[in-house]
């Protein structure tokens, strides 16, 4: 059976390869292998997440919630070189891909690991997440529902969904849960989606 990319031990043989990244004030080469998300390119999704979504106007940690081989995670250590940023991921693969991605770029400001490894006490100023949609609905609202409320109550998560894969529907159950959701901007066939904390 294929491995999915948020398999958290890939049977995959490895394929080690090489993609770019480059966004706006980021430009490295990032190691990628078989068994992680978009191994041979920059996903489109992902791409227009960095080129859209701003930094949070508060300081403090951000993360990277499903890092893969971490081109959200680097980029956002390189704006914010003095931040710490947490990547995390189910993937062991994708993990060590990030976590040499990161040691290749001199950014020591980047922890990858996996979630039950982040201390209880960390609040993010930022979430920033291509989640694993494909992963399925249940698995997605229990994801976001366990990192969202952690967010500083000045701090926002963004989101990059594709419109043909429920972006809509989505922005629509945040919004039930309690957590204020618009859209800031829609490109390529992807919305990124904007979410304040809880007001509950």
């Amino acid at each position: 059976m294929q491995d999915h990319y948020f398999t958290a031990d890939p049977t995959a043989p490895s394929r080690p390869g090489t993609v770019r990244l480059h966004t706006d004030g980021v430009d490295l080469t990032l190691a990628t292998d078989s068994g992680v998300f978009s191994q041979s390119r920059v996903d489109r999704g992902t791409k227009v997440l960095l080129d859209s979504a701003p930094m949070p106007s508060t300081r403090g940690p951000l993360l990277d919630l499903g890092c893969g081989y971490g081109p959200i995670a680097l980029t956002l250590a390189t704006r914010r070189r003095r931040l710490p940023v947490w990547a995390i991921d189910l993937n062991d693969r994708a993990l060590g891909l990030t976590r040499a991605n990161a040691d290749a770029a001199g950014l020591g400001n980047v922890t990858a690991c996996r979630p039950d490894e982040v201390p209880d006490d960390v609040v993010f100023a930022g979430i920033y997440s291509n989640p694993p949609i494909r992963s399925g609905k249940a698995a997605l609202h229990e994801m976001l529902l366990r990192w969202l409320p952690r967010l500083d109550p000045a701090g926002v998560a963004y989101l990059v969904v594709s419109k043909n894969l429920g972006s809509d529907s989505l922005a629509r159950w945040l919004d039930e849960q309690g957590f204020p959701t618009s859209r800031l901007t829609s490109d390529r066939g992807f919305r990124v989606l904007e979410v304040r904390p809880s007001t509950s």
